[in-house]
């Protein structure tokens, strides 16, 4: 499984489109679609996507230039600002609606505009803090952002209103191993996951026993 670690922003500067697209596919290879692993036990008020799947909404309809070809990042932006803009016009009238707000950090996170997508589900937990999907999903944006400490700090929220979670379990014990390189506090996260949540799928246990597997056998080598 490969060790490749997602580096964190310096200086507030914005990455570029390959190293985001790099980024995503980081992620899939070692399963770190946030919440994805567990997506189906999510609450049906969260409709987010899974961060590493963002590369599919790239747009369409010559917003990337020839056929084919990758979107840069300002494109994504213009694409989502014009997509948020009705929903932002309903936000002036209404501004303490999580559901437009969370549509609008939707927008943002799945066009990679990440910093954008945290600050309004941020706002939307500001109205509901007690959202412990939506709270995974600004985790995943600040992560992908390169705050990987203020992304495990929206994790330990979650679990502190949802000890339970397995979404927030799978996805700390995934930026603890990638983000910080500590592979014990990876394993304690998965063992806490598994041994609460023992209602889960065998599939879905086998799956996070080999990550446990893996995290342990590289601490060895």
């Amino acid at each position: 499984m490969p060790n490749e670690v997602v580096e964190q922003s310096t200086g507030g500067s914005v990455w570029q489109t390959k190293q985001v697209y790099a980024m995503a596919v980081i992620c899939l290879v070692v399963g770190l679609a946030i919440g994805y692993l567990f997506r189906g036990s999510q609450s049906p008020a969260a409709p987010a996507q899974p961060a590493a799947n963002a590369q599919a909404s790239a747009p369409a309809g010559g917003m990337g230039g020839a056929a084919g070809q990758m979107p840069s990042l300002e494109q994504m932006k213009q694409m989502a600002d014009k997509r948020a803009a009705p929903l932002l016009e309903k936000l002036k009238d209404d501004p303490k609606n999580s559901d437009l707000l969370i549509l609008v950090g939707n927008i943002y996170k799945a066009t990679h505009q990440f910093k954008e997508a945290a600050v309004y589900y941020g706002k939307a937990l500001d109205v509901n803090p007690k959202n412990v999907a939506i709270r995974t999903e600004m985790a995943s944006c600040l992560y992908y952002d390169g705050d990987v400490d203020g992304a495990i700090n929206q994790l330990r929220q979650s679990l502190h209103y949802n000890p339970k979670d397995a979404n927030s379990l799978f996805n700390l014990g995934m930026i603890e191993w990638q983000g910080k390189q500590d592979s014990k506090a990876a394993v304690e996260a998965w063992q806490q996951l598994l041994k609460s949540n023992p209602e889960l799928s065998p599939e879905r246990k086998a799956k996070v026993q080999k990550l446990m597997a893996d995290v342990q056998m590289q601490g060895k080598s």
